[in-house]
């Protein structure tokens, strides 16, 4: 029996772990050990989606959701360094780019524990994001590092990473928008709820530190969608830290007064209303991908994007940030983009492959020691 270590603590993970778990599952000889660092905690950031994703159940919860990066990724570091002591694993399986993927990479490394790294290889070249240094550190100490598009695979490359090392494989939040696409019209009545009209309304997304934590940035944008939803109306189901965020600014009774402000909805739900809007303004590069999935067109509130190949294609533009009427400008721009069509996130089998590829590297491994 292989054992491995999953490690997750933030809503995307959830999404691309679910996936992957499920296929774990089904390789004979694999025991998967489940630790929740508690990054996203409450049930409207984290048990909904294990229940809807039909995720196990942690084996083991942390419960360290607050402090500045360093507090947290160290917190979480020497957390997760206890439990791989006590459970032993063969390899851990990070994924993305949060603190909990960092903390669990260097937590495992620094035990000679092999990281295996599920979306590695994206860059925005702005290391002024915490992700960034998340991605680039978590993949100099992984082992098997699996990338969800070409030009993943090619920055890799690019830093010297071993070819043997590097993993083309696709993208696990395809796999899933696949797999939990009828699920989510089956189940979910959120725009029902809402009196949402399908292609009737603009859905936005706003969480990165990089818009919350600049005061002038965060009331910038969400002028601009105020009056962007002038337009259109705009639905955003509201991440506790920007919530908190306007409060100290004193936007947040003006913002819900303009713009229907909900809280966070689980991911079938999410589904549901990304596949039925009419646009989406999000800083979220996870929501970008879906927006493709779901052939909606993206405008994408930062200054770059690891998913450039949106951009090339078509379904993306990213927004300025010179002052709110741009803004309102670029977001309401995008309703005329028109992308090409292309499959730069694979086939939808990406879970099966990474699944695939960690049997027949602890088989190759097994056969070097032995």
């Amino acid at each position: 029996m292989v054992k491995m270590a999953t490690i997750v603590g933030a809503r995307p993970q959830f999404v691309k772990a679910a996936m992957v778990s499920r296929a774990l599952r089904a390789v004979p000889g694999i025991q998967e050990i489940f630790i929740h660092t508690g990054q996203h905690f409450d049930e409207r950031m984290s048990d909904v989606f294990f229940s809807e994703l039909e995720l196990p159940r942690p084996d083991h919860y942390l419960g360290i959701h607050s402090g500045s990066h360093g507090m947290q990724t160290g917190r979480m570091l020497e957390s997760v360094e206890r439990v791989l002591i006590a459970e032993q694993p063969e390899a851990v399986i990070v994924y993305g780019d949060t603190n909990t993927t960092l903390a669990g990479a260097l937590a495992a490394a620094k035990l000679h524990i092999p990281v295996l790294h599920v979306e590695a290889g994206l860059r925005s070249y702005n290391r002024l994001m915490p992700e960034e240094i998340n991605r680039i550190m978590t993949d100099h100490c992984a082992e098997l590092l699996f990338a969800p598009t070409q030009t993943a695979a090619e920055n890799l490359r690019q830093e010297g990473v071993p070819e043997a090392k590097i993993h083309l494989v696709g993208d696990v939040m395809y796999d899933a928008a696949l797999y939990f696409g009828e699920k989510a019209e089956r189940h979910s009545r959120i725009l029902e709820q809402l009196d949402l009209e399908p292609k009737h309304y603009m859905l936005a997304t706003i969480h990165r530190a990089g818009n919350t934590d600049e005061p002038e940035r965060l009331q910038t944008i969400f002028q601009g969608l105020c009056l962007a939803a002038e337009a259109l109306p705009v639905v955003l189901p509201i991440h506790p830290r920007t919530a908190a965020a306007l409060q100290q600014i004193g936007m947040f009774e003006y913002v819900k007064q303009q713009l229907k402000v909900i809280e966070p909805v689980g991911y079938l739900d999410m589904v549901m209303l990304e596949k039925y809007a009419s646009l989406i303004a999000s800083d979220s590069g996870g929501v970008q991908k879906e927006a493709f999935f779901y052939k909606v067109p993206c405008a994408t509130l930062r200054s770059e994007t690891e998913w450039t190949e949106l951009l090339d294609l078509g379904w993306n533009r990213l927004v300025s940030m010179e002052d709110s009427q741009t803004v309102c400008r670029d977001i309401l721009a995008a309703l005329e983009l028109s992308g090409k069509s292309a499959q730069p996130y694979g086939r939808g089998e990406a879970a099966w492959k990474i699944a695939n590829m960690i049997t027949e590297w602890r088989r190759e491994e097994f056969e070097t020691v032995f």
